[in-house]
């Protein structure tokens, strides 16, 4: 396994997100205290509203630094799968689009809707593929761009909760691993995925809105969020899947040298890591500098591990789904 990164334009602080909106140093100090998220990366250029980058632009320049660090070249993939919440379009998919811009034809390409789980969605499906010996090489891809969502000149002053926080949590990225059946391929093999459903019955506690022509004026919020939902849920569903992936593996908490916990903002990360309780694993988290980027973010944490490991560490990673709650994880060994 190896991995590649791709991050827009220059860090976004909380102070340049106040200016913008014509908030007072109260609401920058609320962010810094209750989100915890210093920096974003925006792909949206925040004088002039241009959207200068997109998913497929991001995905694409990920994809190449991840081919680069396995030693391998676009020809040698054999599948591409990809998870985002938000594609460029509905049609024709950004995995396609990303396929073709670095010169991939003639292989299987799926894409995966979902939120911050879609990664390891399409981490698993790859990592299925590969086990059944049909492929050799896989691409996978993740990525989120909340662009097209940020309006610059919007008026914030009555906002409530729920949309406000989406302004400030996120932030606009992609990330990239190749999977190999050979050792040739990375620094590191993958033990373990797991993904689950575990949303019966349960509310929603995001909704992203798609507007077409019929209802493009329509009222309704483009992105809300039950952000107290998510605090209360997410810790004991990242402890439920911890447990599930040592359980499958026979391990034990003192078997990991590394921890990718799921990366909601600056705020929650040291509450699930403190409810994981795993103080012998190295943490690796990025929320504080690159924002919630959704399914970028495990690619960011992998690289970042990758970059430490010795051979025989073992790394476990953790993301959560909240808008209609999935519980994902993932566990690779270096080599």
């Amino acid at each position: 396994m190896s991995a590649g990164t791709a991050l827009p334009g220059a860090p976004v602080d909380n102070a340049r997100l106040a200016r913008l909106f014509r908030m007072d140093s109260v609401w920058e100090q609320w962010v810094d205290t209750f989100i915890g998220t210093r920096t974003r990366h925006l792909a949206r250029d925040l004088d002039t509203g241009e959207q200068y980058c997109s998913l497929a632009d991001l995905a694409t320049t990920a994809a190449r630094h991840a081919i680069t660090a396995a030693n391998i070249s676009p020809a040698d993939i054999e599948l591409i799968v990809m998870g985002t919440s938000t594609p460029d379009m509905l049609m024709p998919a950004t995995v396609n689009i990303v396929a073709d811009r670095i010169g991939i034809n003639r292989v299987p390409t799926y894409q995966l809707q979902s939120g911050c789980s879609g990664a390891v969605q399409a981490l698993e499906v790859a990592h299925h593929f590969l086990q059944t010996g049909a492929y050799r090489t896989a691409l996978v891809l993740g990525g989120d761009t909340t662009a097209k969502h940020f309006d610059v000149d919007l008026d914030v002053t009555s906002m409530p909760p729920a949309q406000l926080v989406n302004l400030i949590l996120f932030g606009d990225a992609a990330g990239a691993v190749v999977l190999g059946t050979s050792p040739d391929h990375g620094r590191a093999v993958i033990r373990r995925v797991v993904t689950r459903l575990t949303g019966l019955g349960r509310e929603p506690g995001q909704s992203l809105e798609w507007y077409g022509l019929a209802d493009r004026d329509s009222d309704r919020p483009p992105a809300s969020e039950n952000y107290k939902m998510i605090e209360e849920s997410v810790p004991p569903m990242a402890v439920e899947t911890l447990h599930m992936l040592l359980d499958d593996l026979g391990w034990k908490e003192t078997d990991l040298d590394y921890l990718l916990p799921p990366q909601l903002s600056g705020r929650m990360t040291p509450r699930i890591v403190e409810a994981l309780g795993v103080p012998s694993a190295e943490e690796v988290s990025c929320v504080t500098e690159t924002g919630n980027t959704g399914n970028a973010l495990p690619f960011f944490q992998i690289e970042r591990a990758l970059a430490e490991m010795a051979p025989g560490d073992r790394a476990l990673g953790i993301a959560v789904e909240s808008s209609k709650w999935i519980q994902a994880g993932y566990v690779f060994e270096a080599l």
